[in-house]
């Protein structure tokens, strides 16, 4: 019995990678949207039906939304990052240095954004604007993000391997 291997060619691959790339910018385009919706709408007015529940929680409101706000910066700038991947991914260039230096930098900006966050809201929670329960969906928050940080950095690490391996078989005759 012969089995049947089928390679694909330079052009199915690049096409493979052409489709992924325009994946990955679709689900980028669609977080982003989803992250202004976030940002923009739901949490401005879920701070509204707060004060209108609590009119003590007043002066918490303008402090929170700008710290919420600014933590959206970094966000964006990885979804930003994670288009750059994407595109070199759609040029048939996916491990690159380049590549891994972007996905670093996704790293460091990560956990610069879990550092900002963490202690954000322990200084609310010392100057008693924010709760103990806040605090604690801080902290599972800051995990997620230091595990996406972690995530990022290894990915980093194996792209870096594999543009060795890649730079050296191009080397090869």
């Amino acid at each position: 019995m012969k089995t049947a291997v089928r390679l694909f060619t330079k052009a199915e691959v690049f096409m493979k990678q052409k489709e992924l790339a325009f994946w990955l910018k679709f689900i980028i385009i669609g977080t982003a949207v989803c992250g202004g919706v976030i940002y923009a709408g739901i949490i401005p007015h879920f701070m509204k039906y707060l004060v209108e529940q609590n009119s003590m929680l007043q002066r918490n409101v303008l402090p929170w939304l700008i710290t919420i706000w600014i933590s959206a910066i970094p966000c964006y700038i990885v979804l930003l990052l994670g288009w750059f991947v994407a595109s070199n991914i759609g040029k048939d260039n996916s491990f690159s240095f380049e590549n891994a230096r972007h996905l670093k930098w996704v790293s460091y900006i990560t956990i610069m954004d879990v550092v900002y966050y963490f202690i954000i809201n322990g200084i609310f929670l010392l100057v008693d604007m924010s709760h103990p329960f806040v605090m604690g969906i801080a902290l599972i928050v800051c995990f997620v993000g230091t595990a996406f940080s972690v995530c990022a950095a290894a990915l980093s690490h194996l792209v870096i391997k594999a543009a060795k391996m890649k730079e050296e078989n191009d080397l090869t005759v």
